[in-house]
């Protein structure tokens, strides 16, 4: 991918930062019906020297936290300190879901499926608008962090868009525990992106409402090999040939409730299974009937629904397995 041989202005939010200059900016949307302003913050890190435009952004659903702290403390350690090229660093995106503790927006509409959004529709669609409109056209690659929802654990997994070779080279240098491909959403982020041409990947790691330092630590150190995979900045972490390949998933699968009940899961997040194996129960609460959840084939455990008590067809168990 062909970058400018010059470092351009950046412009959001009618302010501009020239190349050689850091600033903090904001996107306006709405108010509160207190009449307090919600503003999107936006740091802007923009080298003196040419390269590629990358956004990472997080908090697109506001309750995805291991994110927004994994894009605070990369701000705070200051790792965005560039050698070329321009870091667009959004830490929330989505301030009405995450002061309510909400994946959505308060009128219960997903800014993840609002994009491109309209100027005057609802406040999801107007957010996803104002966003694509003043950031999303002047970037070249994305990094979209998210976690899994509804007491659903993802173990750290990186996801790319098949039909675009450049995000799974991206997403290879990402390193993550586990990578594989996923569908295009209509009204995502990273469909928007797609239809413009700008590669994205979207790590996935954690639950919402839930620290989780395994996780926040392999989103910086995914973000920084991209980094040096540019030669924005110098090396800070262990060269890729040194750490532990990402495992490539061709296939994935949701192992579902058989039956209402108390759920307990006897694996851990992660783990190699083999078929057969026996993952987890769900039981009557008087303790006279146990369903046990067992690997319809070999693979491994990538996300872990935490919830005690399931109904029938719950999803307890995402899997993913390697073809032969």
């Amino acid at each position: 991918m062909d970058f400018e041989n010059e470092n351009k202005v950046i412009v959001i939010g009618g302010e501009s930062v020239a190349p050689g200059q850091n600033k903090l900016l904001k996107i306006s949307i709405d108010r509160l019906p207190t009449g307090t302003l919600i503003d999107i913050p936006v740091y802007v890190f923009n080298s003196k020297n040419p390269g590629p435009i990358l956004l990472i952004q997080a908090g697109l659903h506001g309750d995805e936290i291991n994110g927004i702290e994994t894009v605070r403390r990369m701000l705070t350690d200051k790792l965005f300190a560039i050698d070329k090229g321009t870091i667009i660093a959004v830490p929330i995106l989505n301030i009405f879901g995450f002061i309510h503790f909400s994946r959505e927006v308060p009128d219960g509409k997903d800014v993840n499926r609002s994009f491109p959004g309209t100027r005057k529709g609802s406040l999801a669609s107007r957010i996803a608008y104002h966003y694509l409109n003043e950031i999303m056209h002047q970037i070249d690659v994305a990094i979209d962090l998210h976690t899994g929802g509804g007491q659903r654990h993802n173990f750290p997994q990186i996801r790319y868009t098949q039909e675009d070779d450049f995000s799974a080279e991206l997403a290879n240098v990402f390193n993550a525990p586990f990578t594989f491909s996923s569908k295009l959403i209509k009204g995502s982020f990273r469909n928007a992106a797609y239809l413009m041409s700008k590669p994205t990947v979207v790590f996935e790691a954690g639950e919402s409402m839930r620290f989780d330092d395994f996780s926040i630590t392999a989103g910086i150190n995914g973000i920084l090999r991209i980094l040096q995979h540019f030669g924005m900045v110098k090396s800070t972490i262990k060269n890729r040939e040194e750490l532990k390949k990402t495992i490539h998933l061709d296939k994935r699968k949701w192992l579902r409730a058989p039956t209402a009940g108390m759920f307990i899961p006897k694996v851990l997040n992660g783990s190699q299974i083999q078929k057969g194996a026996i993952l987890g129960s769900v039981s009557d609460i008087y303790g006279k009937k146990t369903k046990l959840i067992k690997a319809p084939e070999d693979g491994y455990i990538i996300c872990i629904n935490h919830q005690a008590v399931v109904n029938q067809g719950d999803a307890l168990f995402h899997i993913g397995a390697i073809l032969n």
